[in-house]
């Protein structure tokens, strides 16, 4: 049985591995190719944003009635990680090597960092208290993550 836990934290590592993709074609030197596959993980990471913050988010908050918890804390996050991603991409566009570089570290700290929280912590708690809802979530979660 898929849970929400799984299901997003599949979701972390295809970022992950988008964003992999990205490294590597800045290692070679390939600005071009670079600016797409970081156009493609950044998709893929407003998209996860996105589907947490208007299906995942609302429904365990409306559920548990924790608004001020770790949904609040993830939100916040999501806004540092949106801001490294617009100054991430423009270092691309301009082949800025030294600031994608800086960036990229601090993104990808942060992003370890969000993620560890929320497969550890958040997405345990969504199971939890959203079981009788899951399957419903899953769909929609799906779907949004799809459609990007």
């Amino acid at each position: 049985m898929t849970t929400i836990r799984s299901f997003m934290t599949d979701d972390h590592r295809r970022c992950d591995d988008l964003f992999a993709e990205a490294e590597q074609a800045v290692g070679k030197g390939d600005w071009v190719l670079a600016s797409a596959t970081f156009g493609h993980f950044r998709s893929a990471m407003l998209a996860h944003f996105d589907s947490e913050e208007k299906t995942l988010f609302p429904t365990f908050e409306a559920k548990t009635g924790m608004r001020q918890g770790p949904t609040q804390v993830m939100r916040m996050e999501h806004e540092q990680l949106r801001s490294l991603m617009v100054d991430a991409a423009d270092a691309l566009q301009k082949a800025n090597a030294e600031d994608y570089l800086g960036l990229a570290d601090t993104l990808v700290i942060m992003m370890q960092q969000h993620n560890i929280k929320e497969e550890n912590m958040l997405y345990p708690m969504c199971d939890q208290h959203l079981s009788a809802e899951s399957p419903a979530i899953l769909e929609r979660l799906e779907t949004e993550l799809c459609d990007e």
